[in-house]
């Protein structure tokens, strides 16, 4: 039994809760508090990549809800590469916060709450069946919450109260999925024993390619009933990424939030909705039950509208972390297009992208808070000129939009490639080849609103040329971050072989 799976989720949740309730003179100043939260960062890290490292099936019962389903953790890689990301961002964000944060109140409180989080997460990703997946995809929402209403405006407080009723409104129809999927697929086959350890049913666990019965499912009559359940959930669960209809919640939640909340948001958090559609498809339900159903044809059509109008809205917007909130709310449904594709070239795609978008999201977010944080400045139009004094950061800026663009050298491009073949590769009736052309039709929208930016920051001439010589780079804390998310948007561009690798076993596995 390997306990090191627990470290990781427990130790970040409890330093998280203590750092909460101590009393502020605990802290003798500021330096105290950041180099006690910069230990907990690095240490709740440290732990998460030892989990990782453990062998693939490590599990561990936590406790039973009925007899025949425990809620436990288990180490694959689908959730190594999830944990993975997370931990990456994590840290980046959590140091850059070290200067952002220099400017708020209730910095000891964002702390906490970033913790716990943080422990939330590794949960999640760690989970070894449906139930506990959906437990700690709950405790995901109450965690974060904080997050977003963190400067206490009115504005936040509504985000977040949006942003609750969302989540959990997406919850309650994953979980009426869920109870219909236990009642009319759910194995009761007898208890089955894993490396002579603990047993326990592997009910509604995660096996690749579908550990459900569905062939009972077709045999009782209750396919249709089973779809609708299968249909809730994914959208229940897009919720929390972003997908049509119920997707508004983002850009009101994630632009309000602290600008190092807002790339963990918006880089990881979203990313737990993901996670949760691969699981209930791929590892419960199984492609071959919902290959060529209606929920396949409507899960496509959701993905190609959310895809082209988030791409259409954040070109509109002024803004620049709406802009980049609804840039987030179209990249998720790459993900979630090439997920509804069902085959490998396009579930490859989408791991791929998932990868690719948590790095180079963070990195936009984090930019912008760079700057607001150095101007006070929040409309695109007024950062003309500042690429002049900013060069690095305008610089990282540049590569990561062209990740997400997708122009080589950088990541974006390798992502795409297989989300458009796996499109086309699918034979959906029209859908094949709408996906690709919706593709194209977003990555000039991406482009359209990205760009410029960067144009105008390196050739356009300042909005105020007087105030222009008080800016400069930001601090190193704040600026290493986004170098170094711009580094691994190109490298990984340039060095994709031992990431597709990893990706294409995870796809593989499936068949």
């Amino acid at each position: 039994m390997n306990y090191m799976i627990l470290l990781p989720v427990v130790l970040p949740v409890i330093v998280g809760f203590v750092l909460l309730f101590l009393h502020e003179g605990v802290f003798r100043d500021r330096k105290t508090l950041l180099k006690v939260t910069g230990v907990s960062f690095v240490v709740s890290a440290a732990l998460a990549v030892y989990a990782i490292s453990g062998a693939a099936g490590d599990r561990l019962i936590l406790f039973r809800l009925v007899d025949n389903i425990p809620v436990y953790f288990a180490i694959d890689d689908l959730g190594r590469l999830f944990a993975g990301i997370v931990v990456a961002v994590f840290l980046l964000a959590g140091f850059f916060s070290f200067g952002y944060m220099s400017h708020e109140k209730n910095e000891k409180r964002y702390y906490s709450f970033y913790l716990i989080t943080f422990g939330v997460l590794m949960g999640l990703c760690f989970s070894g069946n449906l139930v506990t997946l959906y437990l700690f995809y709950e405790l995901m929402t109450l965690a974060s919450m904080p997050l977003v209403i963190h400067n206490g405006s009115k504005e936040a407080v509504m985000a977040a109260l949006k942003y609750m009723f969302y989540s959990f409104c997406g919850a309650y129809m994953a979980l009426f999925g869920i109870y219909f999927l236990y009642k009319y697929a759910g194995a009761p086959d007898p208890l089955r024993s894993f490396g002579g350890m603990w047993d326990y049913a592997e009910l509604m666990g995660f096996v690749p390619g579908g550990s459900l019965d569905m062939a009972a499912v077709a045999e009782s009559g209750n396919t249709t009933l089973c779809l609708t359940a299968v249909f809730l959930m994914l959208v229940g669960f897009g919720v929390k990424a972003g997908c049509f209809p119920l997707h508004a919640w983002l850009p009101t939640a994630h632009p309000v939030a602290p600008a190092p909340a807002s790339a963990f948001l918006s880089g990881i958090i979203v990313k737990g909705g993901i996670l949760a559609v691969i699981r209930t498809v791929y590892y419960c339900v199984g492609t071959d039950f919902l290959r060529g159903t209606w929920v396949q044809t409507v899960w496509c059509i959701l993905a190609v509208i959310t895809l082209l109008m988030g791409s259409s809205l954040a070109f509109k917007e002024k803004i620049l972390k709406k802009r980049l909130a609804y840039s987030t709310v179209s990249n998720l449904s790459y993900i979630l297009l090439g997920l509804s594709m069902m085959n490998a070239a396009a579930f490859t795609g989408s791991l791929l992208h998932v990868v690719f978008h948590a790095l180079i999201k963070s990195g936009l977010f984090l930019f912008a808070g760079a700057l607001i944080f150095g101007t006070g400045r929040v409309k695109v139009k007024e950062f003309a000129g500042l690429g002049k004094k900013m060069p690095v950061l305008f610089w990282s800026y540049t590569i990561c939009s062209l990740g997400l663009i997708g122009i080589p050298p950088t990541s974006g491009i390798i992502s795409k490639w297989y989300l458009a073949a796996g499109c086309l590769e699918s034979g959906i009736a029209g859908l094949s080849w709408i996906g690709p052309v919706a593709l194209l039709v977003s990555a000039l929208l991406t482009a359209g609103y990205l760009l410029p930016l960067a144009v105008n920051g390196f050739l356009k001439a300042p909005l105020d040329e007087k105030e222009l010589d008080k800016y400069r780079e930001p601090a190193p804390c704040m600026l290493v971050p986004v170098v170094v998310l711009a580094a691994a948007t190109l490298l990984l561009g340039v060095f994709p072989t031992p990431l597709m690798e990893f990706v294409g076993g995870i796809a593989a596995a499936l068949k």
